[in-house]
């Protein structure tokens, strides 16, 4: 195998490549990346059972062949060659790289071993790719961390011939996003498909700046698997096994009582009232007529407390809230004002769950296209 390469082409693409794979593989093989030159192109891959990246690049081939090589050494040689071009050259158990007057000899890895890469068949739809980013960093931020229970540390991809929704939830709140989409052979009653959050995050990253990106599902298997392509790349990942709890339902059918905020105003006076917390406590906010108050307890040596303007319609709301939280959704509205609507319990005492939803302006219409279900904390009296 021989070939010849633009550098910073090549440099992206095996940086693409081996994005995903963690840092340590339970085989050694499975760190490697695959290169294989064909007729004018090469392509990189990497796979280590679980996530798989793919992208082709054109080159000027002169042998054609196929090698496997440590992936994060060859990125990190990629980003450092000297020149425009770099020249490929497979001798015998070793590979050249050659860039200019900077060598390196690399060992490979016997190919022979390496596991086939997923291939992904199934229902198929198109998504901006700047959106599908923008709806992941929304909702991903919602997912669990806590792999006690695996169901819950990823997002549900619920799709239909025309929409695609995304959810996530850690117990303590609902985060859902719906997006346009062009879809199919999609059934009536929809698909879903439950995709580890971190990964999800990587590839709504990777793919942020591509015009259209293409979402292929392959469920019912024993391997059920999502792939994401665009531009000569595609990334599959493996899904995780078992059912979404039913979230959906939670989220209230009407909200009349309601105070809209100024957004980053609310941000700023959480985190400032915050400063005097112990870790994970909640703050109080008490919306009224004459705007937010909130106020933090804190401990014996320091307390605080802050009001903002805003606009209240229907009843008034005590709500004791974790501030990050609060944060985590106000920031993903992406708005200048937010909706901070009161659902109410059996319990008259004991407030309900608070919704955000995007404002463009005061007196305006919310947008439900992005939602943020909040469980309040127990009020300290």
């Amino acid at each position: 195998m021989k070939f010849e390469v633009n550098k910073d082409v090549f440099s992206e693409a095996v940086s693409f490549a081996v994005k995903l794979l963690p840092q340590r593989t339970t085989l050694p093989i499975l760190s490697g990346v695959l290169i294989t030159a064909d007729d004018g192109s090469v392509t990189i891959s990497s796979f280590d059972y679980e996530v798989s990246a793919t992208t082709k690049v054109s080159a000027n081939v002169d042998q054609q062949g196929k090698v496997l090589v440590s992936g994060r050494l060859l990125s990190e040689i990629a980003q450092r060659l000297p020149e425009e071009s770099v020249s490929l050259t497979l001798s015998g158990t070793g590979v050249s790289v050659v860039s200019g007057s900077a060598k390196f000899s690399l060992a490979t890895m016997p190919v022979e071993e390496y596991p086939n890469l997923p291939e992904v068949e199934g229902v198929s739809g198109v998504v901006s790719g700047e959106d599908f980013a923008q709806a992941v960093g929304q909702v991903a931020p919602a997912a669990s961390r806590d792999d006690v229970t695996p169901v819950i540390t990823g997002v549900l991809l619920e799709v239909s011939s025309s929409a695609l929704v995304m959810m996530a939830t850690d117990r303590y709140r609902v985060a859902a996003k719906q997006l346009p989409w062009s879809g199919e052979n999609v059934s009536a009653e929809g698909i879903q498909a439950l995709i580890p959050s971190r990964t999800l995050s990587e590839i709504g990253k990777t793919f942020a700046h591509t015009p259209q990106l293409t979402i292929t599902l392959s469920t019912g298997g024993d391997r059920e698997l999502v792939a994401f392509s665009s531009d000569q790349r595609t990334v599959t990942t493996l899904l995780i096994k078992g059912s979404f709890p039913p979230v959906q339902k939670l989220f209230p059918e009407s909200t009349p009582d309601y105070a809209v905020v100024s957004t980053q105003d609310l941000i700023e006076a959480t985190r400032r009232v915050a400063l005097v917390l112990e870790r994970e406590a909640p703050l109080r906010y008490s919306f009224g007529p004459d705007g937010v108050a909130l106020e933090a307890l804190g401990s014996e040596q320091a307390q605080a407390s802050e009001e903002i303007d805003g606009h209240l319609v229907g009843k008034e709301c005590v709500v004791s809230l974790k501030p990050q939280f609060l944060i985590d959704g106000l920031t993903a509205t992406h708005s200048e004002f937010v909706r901070v609507a009161f659902t109410q319990t059996d319990n008259p005492n004991k407030p309900g769950p608070v919704l955000l939803t995007a404002q463009a302006a005061k007196d305006g219409d919310h947008n439900e296209g992005y939602r943020y279900l909040l469980q309040p904390n127990l009020l300290m009296r």
